[in-house]
């Protein structure tokens, strides 16, 4: 038991460097490996704090607004500009988070996968760049060609676009079906179910919501746990 209560202190500290704030800048990837633990420890509790904080965007169903915001590339994205789109992957992201790190490479093979038959990925900081300066304009697009991403990345300035949504993590992943009343809300979550590794995933969210969709069906799972660090207001 004695061991247990200095674990718990221990497991926390390192979440607060990992997803917490500025000094999250200072981390390096290894530490960033070894937080996955300590992240995994007390997901739970913070989720619970922040769903009863966080509660209201949209529910699937709902027609979701559009925007426009800044690309890393200067110029202004809308949903509006893509008239080819049969709907759109939306991700709520940043660089500094080690979940948000995780998942780049799904996120770059998703957009591969399903841009070129109509649901191309969009992501978006919603990430205040005061709070953690690794998520800035200027190291989005560091991060950007670092990676080779080749979908918008866009800064949601003033925090105001993932209110609208309902997005409480990084990565928060929504499902836009383009429909005669505007862009649908078909999934809300995460993106599969193994944050850790890639290989051992068994159930891929995104991805089956949007096969569904491409056949002319309704997702069967529409909405799970965003698993991520909070978002940074």
């Amino acid at each position: 038991m004695n061991s247990i209560i200095y674990i718990l202190p221990l497991a926390l500290s390192l979440v607060l460097i990992a997803c917490g704030g500025s000094e999250s800048n200072k981390a390096s990837e290894n530490e960033n490996d070894s937080l996955t633990t300590a992240l995994d420890s007390t997901e739970m509790s913070t989720d619970t704090e922040e769903d009863e904080q966080m509660n209201e965007g949209y529910a699937v169903g709902d027609i979701a607004t559009d925007f426009s915001l800044m690309n890393i590339d200067g110029e202004m994205v809308s949903l509006a500009d893509y008239t080819y789109a049969k709907g759109f992957i939306l991700t709520f992201t940043c660089n500094h988070c080690p979940y948000a790190v995780a998942y780049e490479d799904r996120i770059i093979a998703l957009d591969a996968k399903y841009k070129s038959q109509g649901y191309p990925v969009i992501a978006i900081n919603p990430n205040n760049p005061e709070i953690v300066e690794e998520d800035s304009y200027e190291n989005m697009q560091v991060r950007a060609e670092e990676k080779g991403f080749t979908f918008p990345y866009l800064m949601d300035e003033g925090q105001t676009i993932f209110p609208q949504y309902g997005a409480t993590k990084t990565p928060h992943m929504y499902i836009l079906e383009k429909t005669d009343e505007g862009n649908r809300v078909a999934y809300i979550g995460a993106i599969d179910d193994n944050h850790e590794d890639a290989e051992a995933v068994t159930k891929r969210y995104v991805e089956d919501a949007v096969d569904a969709l491409l056949k002319g069906q309704q997702p069967e799972v529409t909405e799970t746990k965003a698993i991520g660090c909070s978002i940074k207001i």
